[in-house]
């Protein structure tokens, strides 16, 4: 399967979803992309970028850090936050990290009525599709 194919499958699974896209954070490329709508390439771009910025933004960074001091963990790359979600007046984003690309990351967006628990769900199970063509 494609990575477009499973974006479309994705965009399907999620309930209410308008848009399903996959970022890489480290080139803040946005590598598909699915959407009900057309956007402009600079709304699509701002989505790459913003979702580097909630993940891996000077500030995140410096919280993970610190709470890596105060466990005691040592600077292993790993990261504290896997998952953000957004809710804005009309929608809910779901940011999701990929577990085996902690670079990249999936991003749903679903009309503000979804059940946020099915949308939360389907997402997470949605990921892993994605990331396997990735």
């Amino acid at each position: 399967m494609t990575l477009d194919a499973a974006l479309a499958k994705a965009q399907t699974q999620v309930p209410d979803c308008v848009a399903a896209g996959y970022v890489d954070m480290s080139t803040g490329m946005l590598l598909g992309v699915k959407t009900v709508d057309s956007h402009p390439q600079e709304v699509l771009d701002l989505v790459s970028a913003a979702t580097a910025d909630l993940f891996q933004g000077q500030n995140v960074t410096a919280i993970e850090k610190l709470f890596r001091k105060s466990r005691g963990h040592s600077e292993d790359g790993s990261h504290y936050f896997k998952e953000i979600i957004v809710f804005s007046e009309n929608l809910i984003h779901v940011f999701l990290r990929a577990k085996k690309s902690t670079d990249q990351a999936a991003v749903f967006v679903t009309r503000g009525s979804a059940n946020i628990g099915m949308v939360i769900t389907k997402s997470r199970a949605a990921l892993s599709a994605i990331e396997e063509t990735a």
